[in-house]
């Protein structure tokens, strides 16, 4: 049997309860935008969503499981687009708890290992992200179309001691690195062997305690390990209140990206069906033709995904019938023009278009348009979450800036994340001593409370929803020219 030789990143204890930071009263916030101009804060207008105080131990696996109703529902936790099979809630938490049990028995993996995931989206993607959370590990995801020298980098980062991987893959771990295989006879068995409810409990986990190892370029520079919390990650729960019995979401954007690793775990907490575009490229008549056969009404994209949708609907006018179902798209990743919206709105009049705005460091979006009205205010990414506090920069005085002026957005919140991993530098750059984050992105926040962007003060292009370092691509344009190189592998 596999040993993991244990290589825990370093925990930090139950961090000291920090109070809240006091709010302005009332009467000092403006209702409409949400700005009090005492302390040129910007505060979010939502109802807060319940979560459990911050110092009890709780991971959140246990904490997303103990929103579901009892007894579970019937219906599928997770759908494979292209196969069709589904995993219902039952046997997904049974899963759960058969692969837990076994990562403590067998792999010997316990509270601090990072574990390391290298493979394309999969139903067995969800149980192993709930799994590893549930005892403790770090899930560490990485894109496996990177190169064995890019995958060697961000292991360097997370220090992993152990991966998991399909077996195209596998051959660009680092060496020396033990893997599990994902589609060996070996891991399947681990989903169908005893499971001790006990296997979750075993471990005592802070809220406070890294959850998830996420990789970005931040504001400039290379690749850096952004570390999440079990904390960070229940602050994604979904707006409370009933759920329609039918709602089904459907993902298509890769579960290593913080787009679609935080969509991997909401639904969950929710109760609802999380449909899975498996295939290795996006699809875009595939991916409508599950819409309708599994009834989907939430369609998370990128805005590249969203262009072929559109494109094929101007082709083809039976292409929008086959999303009768559909009432939502959300998207993210990168910004989206208005005139995309305007002309996928004229070929899809009974869908709405709800954008987001986050970054990796923020747990994924901290401000997006919910409902139909919010949606119609086109060039906006929505209104600050709950929780969120903003403050817009002046780049050149520090000065925080009043609605309806551009300047660099920086936010705080429960969703901010601990720090980059072994980088205090970096962390220090982007993350103040108060708690607030520079975005490097060029905003402005209107006298309603709706955010735009505008412009980008960081070092980083963004392409398809990937984050591309300027200078590493000038230096592989330049070293490279004439080798025929995918420069797409390049992006982290």
């Amino acid at each position: 049997s596999l040993t993991v030789v244990s290589c825990p990143i370093p925990l930090l204890p139950p961090k000291l309860i920090v109070e809240p930071v006091i709010m302005p009263s009332a009467a000092a916030v403006d209702p409409q935008s949400g700005y009090c101009a005492v302390t040129r804060t910007f505060h979010s207008l939502r109802a807060p969503i319940p979560l459990p105080p911050p110092s009890p131990p709780l991971s959140f696996p246990a904490f997303a499981f103990s929103l579901l109703p009892s007894p579970l529902p019937a219906h599928a936790a997770f759908l494979d687009a292209a196969t069709g099979e589904a995993v219902p809630f039952p046997a997904f938490l049974g899963q759960v708890r058969a692969l837990a049990t076994a990562l403590r028995a067998q792999l010997h993996i316990s509270r601090g290992d990072v574990a390391f995931v290298l493979a394309p989206p999969s139903l067995h993607i969800p149980v192993l992200y709930f799994a590893l959370m549930a005892v403790g590990a770090v899930v560490s995801p990485a894109n496996p179309a990177l190169t064995t020298g890019e995958l060697a980098h961000l292991a360097a980062l997370s220090k992993p001691s152990v991966a998991f991987a399909v077996s195209s893959a596998a051959g660009k771990l680092p060496p020396g690195l033990s893997a599990v295989l994902l589609d060996s006879p070996r891991f399947l068995s681990f989903l169908h062997g005893p499971g001790d409810a006990l296997a979750m409990d075993a471990a005592v986990i802070y809220q406070s305690d890294p959850a998830a190892i996420l990789y970005s370029s931040g504001t400039t520079g290379s690749a850096k390990a952004v570390v999440l919390t079990h904390r960070n990650l229940m602050t994604t729960r979904v707006l409370p209140g009933p759920a329609p019995p039918d709602e089904v979401l459907m993902l298509t954007v890769p579960l290593f990206h913080v787009y679609g690793f935080v969509f991997c775990l909401r639904p969950v907490m929710a109760a609802q069906t999380l449909v899975l575009h498996t295939a290795r490229r996006f699809d875009t008549r595939a991916v409508l033709a599950a819409v309708g056969r599994f009834r989907v009404t939430r369609l998370a994209l990128a805005p590249p995904a969203l262009l072929a949708i559109v494109r094929a609907a101007e082709d083809d006018k039976s292409v929008a019938a086959s999303a009768a179902t559909l009432q939502v798209v959300l998207c993210g990743g990168a910004a989206l023009s208005p005139e995309l919206i305007r002309r996928f709105s004229h070929k899809f009049p009974h869908v709405f278009v709800s954008q987001g705005y986050g970054l990796t460091e923020t747990t994924a979006g901290f401000c997006r348009s919910i409902g139909v009205e919010e949606s119609r205010r086109i060039g906006s990414v929505g209104r600050l979450s709950p929780g969120a506090e903003a403050k817009i920069i002046d780049p050149g005085t520090g000065d925080a800036l009043p609605p309806g002026v551009p300047g660099e957005l920086w936010v705080r919140g429960p969703f901010v994340m601990e720090g980059y991993l072994g980088d205090k530098e970096s962390t220090s750059e982007i993350l103040d001593s108060e708690g607030w984050l520079r975005t490097g992105d060029v905003c402005l926040i209107d006298k309603d409370g709706f955010l735009s962007v505008v412009d980008r003060l960081k070092e980083i292009i963004k392409y398809k929803g990937y984050q591309v370092v300027p200078t590493i691509t000038s230096k592989l344009l330049i070293t490279t020219s004439g080798s025929g190189m995918d420069v797409d592998s390049t992006f982290v």
